[in-house]
């Protein structure tokens, strides 16, 4: 792969469920060290994106990871490509201690000998994680859990990090929190994929963006275009 190229390249992408498709014609990408968004509404089938980019949902097109195809491909051979997905909903292992959880992330590189310096990495990055290291995870409030999350995925070292609505039902302070971490972590050249119904947390943090409605790719553009255009700001910003 040349510097050129895109780290992700989608083409022609439609996936769905055993009622139908929900992803219609994708086409999108992602350069290395990039920070991209997908906006949309609740049902335009931003998590489906996601979960097809893990290989959990069927599809047909082209989906391509630093030149391999992901499309066919199982989905527990995709973590070690250098994907790392965090989902929607915080799922922690509630009876598990924060840093079992943690160190879970690694499962796909555990012979790594990076291993403590990278959960030194994710404990730097989430100071209020190493105060509650042999706390079980599932006593933790939501932004700690989403910490964690977000802290396992990272244990991965990826060269893509998937976010799935990681803003969803947490306090605007901790929002804030979050905002400041994917800065930090896109500062590393790590190259992150967002979905977020928080358009203007999306389109604040990401150089980059598309709008999904319905399943289909309607608009695409720089943060800076999409949060000036009209139609988004209708939309999705409530101005």
């Amino acid at each position: 792969m040349t510097s050129a190229d895109p780290l992700l390249a989608i083409e022609g992408l439609s996936a769905g469920y055993d009622a139908g498709d929900v992803l219609h014609d994708i086409s999108l990408s992602v350069a290395p060290g990039e920070f991209v968004c997908v906006i949309g509404a609740n049902t335009a089938g931003k998590s489906t994106l996601l979960r097809t980019v893990s290989g959990l949902v069927a599809a047909c097109g082209s989906l391509r990871f630093d030149g391999t195809e992901l499309v066919g491909l199982a989905a527990h051979r995709i973590p070690g490509l250098g994907i790392a997905h965090v989902p929607e909903g915080r799922h922690v292992f509630p009876d598990m201690t924060v840093d079992e959880n943690v160190m879970l992330g690694a499962y796909a590189v555990r012979k790594s000998a990076r291993l403590a310096e990278r959960r030194d990495y994710v404990l730097d990055m989430f100071p209020r994680l190493r105060e509650r290291l042999t706390q079980r995870a599932g006593t933790l409030s939501g932004g700690e859990q989403q910490m964690v999350v977000i802290g396992r995925a990272l244990m991965l070292e990826p060269r893509l990090l998937l976010l799935d609505e990681p803003s969803h039902g947490l306090a605007p302070k901790v929002v804030d929190d979050l905002h400041d971490t994917f800065l930090a972590v896109s500062r590393t050249g790590t190259a992150i994929l967002l979905v977020e119904q928080n358009t203007a947390l999306a389109l604040s943090v990401a150089s980059r963006g598309y709008v999904l409605e319905s399943g289909r790719i309607v608009l695409s553009g720089s943060a800076e275009a999409l949060a000036g255009d009209d139609a988004v700001r209708t939309a999705y910003l409530g101005l």
